[in-house]
């Protein structure tokens, strides 16, 4: 469920995708060209897949300089090998902590030494200086900071810095609140809250729809969370509260966090946001007998999954989703990636769709080659209160104006029930 989008949050960890705008110099045999990094002196460092295809392409990855047409090979890298950038006359670039498809980033040298293994957070970019070392964009909780390797912190963005300029100016919005609680097995976790607009803590309990992101190694970050999907600063405004939460599997608390959702997809995972939701409710915050869940891309497969164990949801959307994995394991473009997360019907939705009692309202683009359109349409067969929207030309995202606003209103008026 992976896919290169304007907004991070909604899909898995979107991949480095080969470049049309690369050299056009850069010519590896056998190698299909991904990305490309010139050192000042016009040395190349680049990074090639096997195939075009993100499977296996993005699954074998390998590392090489070029030098006055002279080709260097480096070795294969870790899967998923991207943002290569150059550290005086050395290549650092990151890529999955092997041997996990799903799991946390490292960042690795040009021998494939992991640079930051043991970091509680997760690198996400590697911005080049020359001149100096590169610059490590780092994902931390809820923050983002930035590292120059082999120095230290440079600065930190954190939800202080939520912009409120240029067309925003004058519209008001829900007061947001950082959450920080313990899963079942006293795992820490963050999150989310964002309250209607104009409305505090006091002024509740609230009909509240949790957010589920995509991924799963993503997150909700402290920043202003207004998306062409339906979004908390969305809710805010239908006098509807929204919880954000970053279960296990997410990004930003390392590797071994990150990795604790591998072949267990939706299990603690789940549980780790009902919790959440228990303890919103518990606090006054969110009306036990008006939730709703809704979801994009792995979100949209933790949303259906969430009614599958569950009759607390009054409504929810399931947003181009897995309904069931061995399907999209055999037919989705990430394959052997989709496999690390959960390869058996155990898994699915569909397994277990005659518990579902909640309204659903599934969205999906027609054209998606990531979690193809089939998904979408086995669950509407299998859940009989369910509503099928398919947008025609659209894939992973949706990308016409028309279809953003459309779906905006769906949403607004199926959570308008709550």
């Amino acid at each position: 469920m992976r896919e290169l989008t304007d907004e991070l949050v909604l899909d898995h960890c979107p991949p480095r995708t080969p470049n049309p705008a690369l050299p056009t110099e850069v010519r590896i045999p056998g190698r299909h060209v991904a990305e490309v990094a010139r050192h000042p002196d016009g040395r190349l460092a680049v990074i090639t897949w096997s195939s075009p295809k993100i499977d296996p392409g993005l699954l074998e990855p390998a590392l090489h300089v070029v030098e006055n047409g002279r080709i260097t090979d480096l070795g294969p890298t870790s899967a998923e090998a991207g943002s290569p950038v150059w550290w005086g006359d050395e290549v650092v670039y990151l890529a999955l902590t092997p041997p996990h498809l799903q799991g946390g980033k490292a960042v690795f040298d040009q021998r494939h030494r992991n640079l930051t293994e043991g970091l509680q957070a997760c690198p996400t970019e590697l911005v080049q200086d020359d001149g100096n070392a590169p610059i490590m964009v780092v994902a931390t909780g809820l923050d983002t900071e930035f590292h120059r390797l082999g120095q230290g912190l440079l600065g930190r963005i954190t939800g202080a810095h939520r912009p409120q300029v240029g067309q925003l100016e004058g519209i008001a919005w829900g007061a947001q609140e950082r959450l920080r609680y313990q899963a079942e097995d006293g795992l820490d976790l963050d999150g989310l809250l964002v309250l209607p607009v104009g409305k505090t803590r006091a002024d509740g309990p609230f009909p509240m729809v949790t957010l589920v992101h995509g991924g799963p190694y993503d997150r909700w970050a402290d920043e202003l969370q207004l998306q062409w999907v339906p979004s908390a600063q969305w809710f805010a405004h239908q006098g509807i509260a929204t919880f954000l939460p970053n279960p296990r599997g997410s990004l930003g608390r390392g590797h071994e966090f990150a990795t604790a959702v591998a072949k267990r997809v939706g299990q603690e995972e789940w549980h780790d946001i009902e919790t959440g939701i228990d303890l919103l409710v518990d606090q006054g915050v969110a009306d036990p007998d008006r939730l709703g869940i809704s979801g994009w891309s792995h979100g949209g497969f933790m949303a259906a999954w969430a009614t599958t164990r569950t009759r607390r949801f009054k409504a929810a959307l399931v947003g181009a989703g897995i309904s069931d994995w061995p399907r999209q394991i055999a037919k989705g473009e990430w394959g052997r990636f989709e496999a690390a997360l959960g390869d058996g019907p155990d898994h699915s939705p569909l397994t277990y769709a005659d518990r579902i009692g909640t309204p659903l309202l599934i969205v999906h683009g027609a054209e998606d080659t990531n979690v193809p359109v089939e998904q979408a349409e086995l669950l509407h067969q299998a859940v009989q209160h369910s509503e099928l929207v398919v947008y025609p030309g659209e894939g992973h995202s949706l990308r016409q104006r028309e279809h953003r606003l459309d779906l905006l209103n769906r949403a607004r008026r199926l959570f308008a029930k709550l």
